[in-house]
């Protein structure tokens, strides 16, 4: 958002028409603007200095040559923005400048243009005149280098049709072009389009936007990778699969490590599959869990919860035999005598015998 302080203190202002920012300032290089909105504050200012300015004063005030300044003029005069009124025969470069009507200009020549057919906006003089834009051209010869050839007119003329269609920067069609032609081998504009297309219906116009979402793109790429490998899948995920893992990370705001985490539980089962994983996150969701540490406390209390409670491990406890042999029970019997008392009792039983 832009906005300005508001002020009751003025020393003068020159409206400079917003047909002139939006149009003609973004084809033209930085010395020429400042010459064309000095001269032009000058002419707001006609009657009111003593010794009208001229061509050397505008040099001198923005620190460029004078042939800077005289170019400039015949920048703006081919484009019919100005007009050059001579003020001697003999120097070519004393002359007045008259500031034509901008808005005159574009109902009477741009405005027509908007109306015809597609195919016949972009003119051999339109591509001459954005040529000359630094931006413009830069994107060319970045295209050219690109498909490594040449770009011919027509193509130069649809790519300008597609930028003014759906409204993209030279720095998103670029990268489009670089798309289409590593990942794809692909070089028609045709297909360009196609891409710039898509990025337009994603609301993506600018390079900053387009940036952002190539980030996340590259995140969900890393995502399905991840995913796979731990599941054992040697095989690229359906536009199903996608859909589901992306609900992890997008709606669930889990990060790779805790689903991860999901993926390892696999081994509890044979038949692992990303619809199981989703189980396990959609759980885990539900429970407020949002992190490895409070997944890992959640397996564990799970653990615990599912041993009987009464169960002990063998080493915990000395090993018994809940069945009771002869031999136990005569164990019990003669630990009642005394070592004499059994021998005495041995005795009394062989005399009864020999009797």
């Amino acid at each position: 958002m832009f906005y300005k302080e508001k002020s009751d203190i003025s020393f003068g202002q020159t409206p400079i028409d917003n047909i002139f920012i939006d149009i003609f300032m973004p084809m033209s290089n930085g010395a020429f603007v400042m010459v064309y909105i000095l001269g032009y504050r000058y002419a707001c200012q006609l009657g009111e200095l003593e010794n009208p300015p001229g061509n050397i004063m505008i040099a001198r005030n923005l620190g460029i040559p004078l042939s800077d300044v005289l170019g400039a003029w015949n920048f703006w005069e081919e484009r019919g923005l100005i007009k050059k009124h001579p003020n001697s025969s003999s120097d070519e470069s004393d002359y007045s400048v008259e500031f034509m009507d901008l808005k005159k200009l574009y109902l009477e020549k741009i405005m027509p243009g908007a109306q015809k057919p597609k195919s016949e906006r972009i003119g051999v003089d339109d591509l001459i005149l954005l040529n000359e834009n630094e931006s413009i051209q830069s994107m060319f010869n970045f295209i050219n280098e690109t498909i490594s050839r040449e770009l011919v007119p027509n193509e130069k003329r649809k790519i300008l049709e597609v930028m003014e269609k759906y409204n993209m920067t030279c720095d998103v069609v670029k990268m489009a072009y670089t798309q289409a032609v590593s990942k794809k081998g692909i070089k028609n504009i045709s297909y360009v389009e196609s891409i710039l297309r898509n990025w337009y219906d994603l609301k993506i116009t600018n390079i900053q936007q387009l940036e952002e979402h190539l980030g996340r793109q590259s995140d969900k790429l890393s995502l399905y990778r991840e995913v796979f490998k731990a599941l054992g899948f040697a095989r690229t995920p359906s536009a199903e699969e996608k859909k589901v893992m992306d609900f992890w990370a997008d709606n669930m705001q889990f990060d790779i490590k805790l689903i991860l985490k999901a993926c390892s539980r696999s081994k509890n089962t044979s038949n692992p599959s990303i619809a199981y994983i989703n189980g396990i996150l959609k759980n885990w969701h539900e429970k407020g869990i949002a992190t490895v540490e409070d997944a890992e406390r959640e397996i564990e209390a799970r653990a615990k919860k599912q041993q009987p409670a009464g169960r002990q491990k063998s080493a915990d406890r000395p090993a018994t035999n809940p069945y009771k042999t002869k031999f136990h029970f005569e164990d019990e019997r003669s630990s009642k005598y005394t070592q004499d008392e059994l021998e005495k009792m041995i005795l009394e039983s062989q005399k009864k015998k020999f009797k």
